[in-house]
Parts: C-alpha cells; sequence; structure tokens
C-alpha cells in the first residue's frame, strides 16, 4: 500500500506551532493553578492560624493578668524578686568584714605590750581605720603596735580570669600613713595609770576583698626583737653627723 502526503511542508510546520502553543498555555495555566494555590494557603496561614495563635496568646495574657492582678502586695512581691536577682551581683561587690577580727588578734602585740582598742571605725570608702587605744604598760605597747603594724602584710591568693585560684600567692603592706594623736597618760576605770591615744592608717584594699582566696596577716621579722628596739622609737636614734671639713 502506498501512502502519499498530501499535506504541504508549510502547513505541518503551523499543524506543529499549533500544538507547541497549546502545550504551554497548559503548563502556563498549571502553574497558574499551583501559584494561585500556593497564595490562599499563605492567606489561610497568614490571616487563619496566625490570627488564632494571636487570639489565643491575648486570651493567654489576659487570663494571666487577671490571675496577678489578684495577687495580694503584688508590686511588693515584684520588689523583692528583683532584689534577689541581684544578691550575687551586690555579695561579689561587698567587703569581706569578718575578716577584721582575725586581723585585730594578729597586729596586737602579747603581753606585756599589748593594747585595748575602742570606738573603732572601718570606711571602707576611703579604705582607712581609726580608733582610740589604750596601753596599759606605756610608750614601750603603743611603739611596740606600730612597729608590729608596720611590719605587717596582707597575704592572699589571686583570682585567675576563669575564676581559679592562682599558684603562687603573693602579698601587700597592711598599713600605710599610720597616724598617732591625742597621746596622754590617764586613769582607767579601776584607777590605773594607762597611757591613751588615737590612731589611724590606710589598710590595703585586699585585707576585705572577697574575690580573693586564702586572705591572712603575716607579720615579717622585724629584725631586732629586743625589748630595747621594739619598744623604743626609732626617733630617738640618729647616725653621728660627720665632720664636713676634715680635721
Amino acid at each position: 500500500m502506498i501512502e502519499i502526503n498530501l499535506v504541504p511542508d508549510v502547513k505541518q510546520e503551523f499543524i506543529r506551532a499549533q500544538r507547541v502553543r497549546a502545550q504551554v498555555i497548559s503548563w502556563s495555566i498549571s502553574f497558574g493553578v499551583i501559584a494561585i494555590g500556593v497564595v490562599v494557603v499563605l492567606a489561610i496561614y497568614v490571616f487563619g492560624i496566625q490570627f488564632g495563635r494571636s487570639a489565643i496568646a491575648d486570651s493567654q495574657i489576659d487570663s494571666q493578668y487577671k490571675t496577678l492582678s489578684k495577687t495580694t502586695d503584688l508590686s511588693k512581691l515584684l520588689t523583692v524578686q528583683n532584689q534577689l536577682t541581684k544578691i550575687t551581683q551586690l555579695h561579689d561587690a561587698s567587703p569581706e568584714t569578718s575578716r577584721l577580727f582575725d586581723t585585730l588578734a594578729s597586729i596586737i602585740p602579747p603581753e606585756p605590750n599589748n593594747i585595748q582598742i575602742s570606738d573603732l571605725t572601718v570606711d571602707n570608702s576611703v579604705g582607712t581605720f581609726s580608733f582610740t587605744g589604750v596601753a596599759p604598760s606605756g610608750y614601750a605597747a603603743l611603739e611596740t603596735f606600730k612597729k608590729t603594724l608596720q611590719n605587717s602584710e596582707v597575704q592572699y591568693t589571686p583570682a585567675t580570669q576563669d575564676g581559679q585560684t592562682a599558684a603562687q600567692p603573693q602579698s601587700v603592706a597592711l598599713a600605710t600613713n599610720i597616724s598617732i594623736s591625742n597621746v596622754h597618760y590617764g586613769l582607767d576605770a579601776n584607777n590605773n595609770r594607762v597611757l591613751t591615744f588615737s590612731m589611724s592608717f590606710t589598710f590595703a584594699p585586699q585585707l576585705f576583698d572577697n574575690t580573693l582566696g586564702n586572705v591572712h596577716i603575716v607579720i615579717q621579722d622585724i629584725g631586732n626583737n629586743t625589748d630595747s628596739y621594739v619598744g623604743i622609737p626609732k626617733s630617738l636614734f640618729t647616725q653621728t653627723p660627720t665632720s664636713a671639713g676634715g680635721n
């Protein structure tokens, strides 16, 4: 059987072009429908689900607000809770004043050169000790106490940045700017003759720093521990002047 194609080539190209156009239109319609479906789904989510979630959240907020409104002294409770959050910060910044008693026990000489302290004032803002003292044995006890104070150091273990403690301890002078005034003899409650005085000095800030570990007082060796050296002021002794003109 013999088939003869009577359709011209131009007609075949036209039919092929119409077929391609129909496919493109069909695909465009399909993508358009899909896009419209996506837009509809997003619109449902935004205007439906989100609105519902927002309504539920508002309802919960109103419910919680009504519950809190019924709480007695709510403002005081919130203030206390806010202060509780700052306890750690306040604790780190507060001085470790409990070291004061150990410090006094370390720097007060033993009998017979002991002294008695009263009217003690510690000013952490400027770092000073101020107090009134009584020396039962007189000037020797006062001078012994002063020299002990001059040779006292605060030894401590510094903390590193990661919160761990360093291995090697460090030390700093306990007292500077030592001042003694109002020195005079008087009678105590038992009519005993005693020496009274007022003293003030600047203490090392490391003394009450609660971020430091193993803080304690170390008294360095004075070098001459005899009573004649410890109890007598250095101002009584001086070097012999040398002659400027020779013989």
